[in-house]
């Protein structure tokens, strides 16, 4: 099966190309734009199976149908509520509520795999009424980012806002929140979740062990191994580097 993902945020992608691999089910191609996704698709024969994300960095992923006739079988992943998900049930198309559940990701690559016919020939049209679907999603949309976290220090509760934190960071198969004022609250959450539920376009996941917001970075430095090391203003109990694989990505995140 030729698989395929069209997902606005990167690490997003790669979280699901890992949740894909454990199903046996290697991603060719991911992209990350309309523009992108339309150039691909005019140079590339289409894959079996796409992985289809609603709202991307430079508009909606219909407008991709617009240019290019697609003749791949999708799946569509989407943060949005109910009301958004009308649109699939009425069109008869499958959808995974993020942050994507490998259980249901199982379900939906399973399902697709008896529509699809068998691998070698062409995939069949699933003739989608996207215009339906674009006038069912025509109230202007934005996702829902977490901006507080709540913790539970004894038998009192504090609220944690974003604006706060300093870094997230795992130790010892726990996850923390460090705030600018040099604490550390450990919180009912990973690493992975977090870059589903937080805004990326201000926070990085720099490394297994950090994700950092843009508005910490005091300095950054080179490090070995081609890597880089971020300072920050209070957290000093481990260097905060972004990995050699990171760092084309994090250095097109900063802009």
């Amino acid at each position: 099966m030729i698989t395929l993902i069209i997902e606005d945020e990167k690490p997003a992608a790669r979280l699901l190309q890992r949740k894909l691999e454990k199903l046996d089910i290697a991603v060719e191609t991911m992209l990350h734009s309309v523009e992108e996704s339309i150039h691909w698709f005019s140079n590339n024969k289409h894959p079996d199976l796409i992985f289809l994300d609603i709202q991307l960095s430079d508009g909606l992923s219909f407008e991709i149908f617009e240019k290019i006739n697609i003749t791949s079988a999708i799946i569509f992943t989407t943060a949005y509520d109910e009301y958004a998900l009308k649109a699939f049930k009425l069109n008869s198309i499958d959808y995974l509520l993020k942050p994507i559940d490998e259980d249901d990701l199982d379900v939906a690559v399973t399902k697709f795999k008896t529509r699809l016919p068998k691998l070698g020939t062409e995939t069949t049209n699933l003739q989608l009424d996207f215009e339906q679907i674009r006038k069912m999603l025509s109230n202007p949309f934005e996702k829902n980012y977490k901006k507080r976290f709540t913790v539970k220090i004894g038998q009192h509760l504090k609220v944690i806002t974003t604006d706060e934190i300093e870094c997230f960071f795992s130790e010892n198969k726990g996850t923390y929140i460090h705030t600018f004022e040099n604490r550390n609250y450990l919180i009912d959450s990973t690493l992975e979740i977090l870059e589903q539920e937080l805004d990326m376009k201000d926070f990085f996941r720099v490394s297994r062990k950090f994700i950092v917001p843009l508005t910490a970075i005091k300095e950054i430095q080179v490090y070995t191994n081609s890597r880089l090391k971020v300072i920050l203003p209070s957290y000093k109990e481990d260097e905060v580097i972004v990995s050699r694989e990171k760092v084309q990505d994090f250095k097109s995140w900063l802009g």
